[in-house]
Formats: C-alpha cells, structure tokens, sequence
C-alpha cells in the first residue's frame, strides 16, 4: 500500500463525507492506493455514524477506530499509527482546514528526496489572534530545545512520515506536538518542511484553546526534554544533582567542625556546633542530596517500564 491517511476526530460529521470525497479524487488522479483511517476521539455527534457508512461502501479504502470517550489527539495518532499499512503515513485534521491536495507532493518528499517526516507549514493563517499568537511562542521555544530549527510550525496537522518512523516512536499524553522531536531522538533526523495551504474552517469552531494550549504544551516540551535527555538514564540527572549536594554539605560539616578545633586549639571562646545554623543547612543538603541520590536509583530500575499507558477503551474497529 502506499499511503495510510490518519485522521483523528471529534465532532466533526459535517466535514468527513466531504474530506474523503476530495481524498478519493486526490488518490484517483495519481493511481495511489491508499487507506483512510479514521479515529473518532469520543465523538458524541454522528461522525461514528458517518465513517460506517464510508465503510460500507468503501470497504477496502476507509477503516475507524472509534473511542469509548474522549482521550486527546495523541492517543487517536497512537492507535492510528499502530493499525496503518502504508509506506508514507499521512496525517491530517478532519475540519477541512488541511487540503489533500498537498499529499502527492508531501509523498514524494518521502519516497524520492529520502525525508523522514514532513511537517506542514501554514505560512498564512487563518485563525484567531488568540491561537496564532501562543502558537508562534510555541514554536519558536519547541525549535530552541529541539534543535530542529527549519520547522516553522510543529503542531500542524498535515504531516507525512516514513513507515519506519510511525512505527518506532510512541506518542502519548499530548505530545503529537512534539513528534519532529520525537522521531529525531529516536534517530530519524532527516525532518523536512513544506508550505501547506491553510483553508478557512468551514463548520465549527476549533476544538482547541490559544493560551491553554500554550502552557500545557510548554510543560510537556519540558517533560519530553527531560525524558529524551534523562529519561533512558534519570541517574545521570539525579545521582549527579545529589552526590553534589551531598559532598557540598559533607565539606560544610567539615567546615563547621574544624573551625571549633581550631579556636579550642587556641584558646578562644566558641559555641558548640550544634548551636551553628550552618551546621543544619550542611545536614539539610546531605539529607536531600542523599534522597536525590535514591531518586536516580529508584528511577533507573523503573526507567520505561511503566504498563498500561497506552491502553485506550476502543468500542469499535472496522
């Protein structure tokens, strides 16, 4: 097969029997085969309705996943990813703000220019001040930690990736944002980009907040940056923050202690060190840096094997 188009969705059944209307004229005209999965993210309208009916009459090119609740964009790619056959995985919004249009090109991206993944770039937008603004900031501090900075834009919908790549990084929580980072720390680092054309939505109102989406995104940004970096070695992080803090206060103690010898050695008048507040500070920092020291340990033994935490309640499968 050559391409898998994913498309996570809520709420969206005014828009899914015209996207793949366009998806299908898009696929005929360059004699793709191809797959569309659907992934109704808890849709509580008739979207699930909807993609049944595009099953059964298009058996062979459009499959769904649908979601006993709602769990987030990530989870929906998640799933999407582990069930797609195609050698460029294609994924896209389903309220018509991404244009099919762009697939032979972000395809041949992939197949001939050897690109890991595509991200979209919608260089004019039309949303709100109230997203486009935290989504720039948002940007320009994903590029600064990432260190892939030809990416303009890392949350677009619209991207295109080798099989390989879909297939050996775990998206979850919220980090679709993150995939470009994803895929790189897990050794694919030929990203590109492509300028998409970004269409005005048509039904609805964005699912998403501006500011919300903004901090939420910045922690995860923190997170990932901390588990790409420490994450496989959290001893490298907390055993080196502790045993620092631990020596620091050891020296203090010392410090202390040997500063009362030597005015007993000398015959002048000094408290006992108990009586020092810095006695208790340099005991405070040998505690913590010893609990420190115990964190890294604990976290290496537990490192990545947590259980269950891509398991989704998936009511249906077609």
């Amino acid at each position: 097969m050559d391409i898998s188009i994913i498309v996570p969705l809520y709420n969206e059944e005014e828009s899914l029997q015209e996207l793949f209307a366009w998806i299908e004229r898009v696929m005929a005209r360059d004699g793709f085969t191809y797959e569309v999965i659907f992934v109704s993210d808890g849709s509580t309208d008739h979207s699930w309705d909807i993609i049944e009916k595009l099953h059964q009459q298009h058996p062979q090119e459009v499959k769904g996943i649908k979601f006993r609740r709602n769990y987030g964009k990530s989870p929906a790619l998640y799933c999407g990813f582990k069930q797609a056959e195609g050698e460029v995985v294609i994924t896209m919004d389903a309220d018509l703000q991404d244009s099919p249009d762009e697939i032979p090109e972000l395809y041949r991206m992939i197949t001939e220019d050897g690109y890991d993944l595509v991200s979209g770039w919608k260089k004019k937008r039309y949303d709100p001040l109230s997203k486009t603004i935290p989504t720039k900031l948002f940007n320009a501090t994903a590029r600064r930690v990432s260190g892939i900075k030809n990416l303009h834009d890392f949350n677009c919908g619209l991207k295109a990736y080798r099989k390989e790549v879909i297939k050996n990084i775990e998206v979850y929580g919220e980090m679709h944002r993150y995939i470009p980072y994803l895929a790189k720390s897990a050794g694919f680092s030929k990203i590109g980009e492509k300028v998409v054309h970004h269409q005005a939505r048509k039904f609805g109102k964005t699912k998403f907040g501006g500011w919300n989406r903004f901090f939420n995104g910045y922690l995860d940004l923190i997170s990932l940056w901390f588990l790409s970096t420490f994450g496989v070695k959290p001893m490298h992080f907390f055993g080196f923050l502790g045993s620092l803090m631990f020596i620091f206060g050891f020296l203090s103690v010392i410090i202390v202690g040997a500063s009362k010898l030597y005015y007993m050695y000398n015959d002048m008048p000094y408290r006992l060190v108990t009586e020092s507040p810095y006695f208790y500070l340099a005991l405070t920092l040998m505690v913590i840096g010893t609990q420190l020291f115990l964190a890294g340990f604990l976290g290496e033994l537990i490192s990545r094997n947590a259980t269950g935490r891509n398991n989704y309640q998936i009511e249906k499968n077609i």
